[in-house]
């Protein structure tokens, strides 16, 4: 498929990544379709889109009438097969896990026209291993964005061992027509930017075990000393501890590399329910900062 014949995305799931790459698209002038399982959770989406065109409008970035026609281009539903069955480009952005991930693909598969490309935002998990669930691992890619979507600009682009030429190229130009870099990597566990922040938090976690330094000291020393915009432990608590638990136990599961064993003490707080930050994981108790008391910066 060329890109000019683009349409239509369908992005199934209306978290914090797909509500951003929704609007991406939607800002970029394609049709968007944004799937997740309730109403209650399409409707947070709804509401986190609109308040970050509406920053975008104050910064000047986009009219208030260029906002009301990307927002008119986002139809919100729990209907998957409505949303899919004539989506040119479906993009995947449903919770890190191996097989509720297969067992969508599986169903796009039989949902979707043979021309549909499959993209997932996986960060972590073999695009090979992904594709094999359907029938066209020939159109199946990695699309790995960032948090926040519309903000962070690049796009990590993975081939599975079967990905045409043809569908990383269009995703490639896609990226850029929605002013995105993309850069390539190759496919494995954690591909290249998940596998290195995740060692950096792991270490980072299992500094303080060892009473090296305290959470809010290595926060510190990070922003200043390598000039990050977030230290280890905000970074942490900004990501989602359980999604970086998750893909550490898949990286060490996959690799046996000790880098990637998640910390004792990490393992403790998701058991706990402390998931991260509660102002980017509803329903989390916390995160490091909250579990140790340690007052955040607003």
């Amino acid at each position: 498929m060329k890109l000019e014949e683009l349409k239509k995305i369908a992005v199934i799931g209306a978290g914090i990544m797909g509500t951003g790459i929704a609007e991406v698209c939607a800002r970029g002038g394609y049709d968007v379709a944004l799937v997740d399982i309730s109403e209650e959770i399409l409707q947070r989406a709804k509401e986190r889109i609109r308040k970050s065109m509406e920053r975008a409008v104050e910064r000047g970035k986009m009219s208030k009438e260029e906002m009301e026609k990307a927002l008119g281009r986002i139809k919100f539903t729990t209907n998957l097969e409505e949303a899919a069955r004539d989506a040119d480009l479906v993009i995947e952005a449903i919770p890190e896990n191996m097989e509720l991930k297969k067992q969508l693909f599986k169903r796009l598969d039989e949902i979707c026209p043979e021309r549909t490309i499959f993209a997932t935002n996986t960060s972590s998990l073999m695009i090979t291993d992904l594709a094999s669930a359907t029938k066209r691992p020939d159109r199946f890619i990695g699309m790995h964005w960032f948090n926040p979507a519309p903000v962070m600009k690049l796009i990590e682009v993975i081939r599975g061992a079967l990905t045409s030429d043809d569908t990383f190229n269009f995703i490639v130009e896609l990226s850029k027509k929605l002013g995105k870099v993309p850069v390539e990597a190759q496919d494995g566990p954690g591909f290249f930017t998940t596998r290195f922040i995740v060692a950096v938090l792991a270490e980072a976690i299992r500094l303080f075990e060892q009473g090296i330094a305290g959470i809010k000291e290595i926060d510190t020393m990070v922003k200043l000393g390598f000039n990050w915009p977030m230290g280890p432990f905000e970074l942490a608590d900004f990501v989602g501890l359980d999604t970086i638990y998750h893909v550490l136990e898949y990286v060490y599961n996959e690799t046996g590399n000790p880098a990637y064993k998640p910390p004792l003490i990490l393992r403790k707080l998701v058991l706990a329910g402390y998931l991260g930050d509660p102002r980017q994981k509803p329903g989390s108790r916390g995160g490091f900062y909250e579990y140790f008391k340690i007052p955040r910066e607003r």
